[in-house]
């Protein structure tokens, strides 16, 4: 394997999060502010979050938009994030929203980066009632919700459902180089 900074290397997505840790403000605020930092197609920064600490209103709204089966783990991280993005006049790249959620996703990887440079995990998730949370969350019109990610600090694998518990102990595995690279 090529030579990786360990904030890449040793970045993983859990689902045993402590059910007791919290986010701290600091802690959040620079979560976003290294997503803030992302670049952008034309600098237009086309991403918008609401972040949910646990036990708050987001938080549980967040939560119940989520697949029931998503729900026994994600409640037990200290945050959810909802990643949406910006619709109207963005529609200048490949596929739905243009270039707005290749950018969203570059916001969420720098993020993420930053989340594991301060001892943090992250978990995103596609799967949610998106049309159900942007108006839950009462989201202006041309914000589009596109992930949800589940932020903490590592928990006790032992205390998820068997199958759960296997896949996050199980041997973490990526294709090879070779098989990703088009001739």
């Amino acid at each position: 394997m090529a030579d990786l900074t360990p904030l890449l290397a040793f970045r993983w997505s859990p689902r045993a999060f402590d059910p007791t840790a919290t986010l701290p403000l600091a802690e959040a605020a620079s979560l976003l502010e290294a997503a803030r930092w992302a670049p952008s197609a034309g600098n237009r920064q086309p991403w918008r979050f609401a972040l949910g600490h646990r036990d708050d209103e987001t938080y549980k709204r967040i939560l119940v938009s989520l697949p029931a089966s998503e729900q026994r783990w994600a409640r037990h991280a200290a945050a959810l994030l909802l990643g949406a993005h910006l619709t109207a006049g963005l529609a200048d790249g490949p596929g739905p929203g243009g270039r707005a959620a290749y950018d969203l996703g570059q916001a969420v990887a720098h993020l993420t980066v930053q989340a594991t440079a301060l001892g943090l995990y992250v978990r995103q998730l596609a799967a949610f009632d998106a049309a159900g949370l942007a108006a839950d969350l009462e989201l202006p019109a041309g914000i589009r919700p596109l992930v949800v990610a589940a932020v903490g600090r590592l928990g006790d694998p032992f205390g998820l459902p068997e199958e759960l518990r296997r896949q996050e102990i199980g041997l973490r595995r990526r294709h090879p180089l070779a098989e990703l690279l088009l001739h």
